[in-house]
């Protein structure tokens, strides 16, 4: 008799946990170790703060060996915009030789204006601000860049791993430099607005060679002949700097070389 009733107690024990688990089951379906760190809430911790890679405001010579690289492997690498991509109503077919080296200055200017108006950071919101700034500061430098000729030939001839700014690229002989040298005295010994005014016709035609020897470089992609006549340039344009800072008594304003 007690064999009988502890069977009968013990089957009914068996059976309530059995229709337990089935319950529990049920109600609480199985979720794999890493589904269950998505769904659980993130423990606390400061907020983290990330900081843009500052846009440059000097283009860096491309290096072949070291291929662009994308967040997808298996799309192709995209290169980095450039200052001719900012404009694409100015430049339609991109960069020299493609496009004239002296482009259009007042559809450039008026393109300018707009993409200013549009990346203005007080028109975007407080979450967009710094990435307005950034391409504000861009729109800035390209377009500083591109309607300046000497700028402007700097920074094509840069694309091409050719960096006219160093050192190595100031003038050492022959007659360039006898011509900078006589054009720089000429500036310090004027004395009055009408013998300046002479010197600057002079050099402003010095100029206009220069840029007209870059149109026919650039044009052509001859790019070793285009960086000898940007550092030609960048002597004629440091004579009107001095030019424009001539005072009767005390000569040309500061050159730079």
């Amino acid at each position: 008799m007690r064999r009988s009733i502890w069977k009968s107690t013990h089957s009914a024990a068996r059976a309530l946990r059995a229709e337990d688990a089935f319950v529990h089951n049920r109600a609480v379906p199985y979720i794999c170790a890493a589904c269950s760190r998505t769904a659980a809430p993130p423990p606390s911790q400061s907020p983290i703060t990330t900081q843009r890679r500052p846009l440059t405001t000097t283009p860096i010579p491309r290096q072949p060996s070291t291929p662009a690289t994308t967040a997808d492997p298996s799309q192709p690498a995209v290169p980095p915009p450039t200052h001719y991509d900012l404009f694409p109503q100015t430049f339609p077919a991109g960069p020299p030789p493609a496009s004239p080296f002296t482009p259009d200055l007042r559809s450039l200017r008026k393109e300018f204006l707009r993409l200013q108006a549009k990346a203005h950071p007080d028109l975007q919101p407080a979450t967009q601000k710094r990435h307005a700034e950034a391409l504000s500061s861009l729109i800035n430098d390209a377009y500083r860049t591109l309607q300046d000729p000497l700028k402007r030939a700097q920074y094509l001839l840069l694309q091409q791993g050719l960096d006219v700014e160093d050192e190595g690229s100031k003038i050492s002989g022959g007659e360039l430099l006898m011509e900078v040298m006589e054009a720089r005295e000429a500036v310090e010994e004027a004395e009055s607005e009408a013998e300046v005014g002479v010197l600057r016709k002079e050099n402003g035609e010095r100029i206009a060679g220069s840029v007209g020897v870059l149109e026919g470089a650039f044009g052509k992609g001859e790019w070793e002949v285009a960086a000898r006549e940007a550092v030609r340039l960048r002597y004629w344009i440091n004579i009107e700097e001095s030019i424009r800072g001539w005072e009767k008594g005390k000569g040309g304003g500061a050159v730079h070389h």
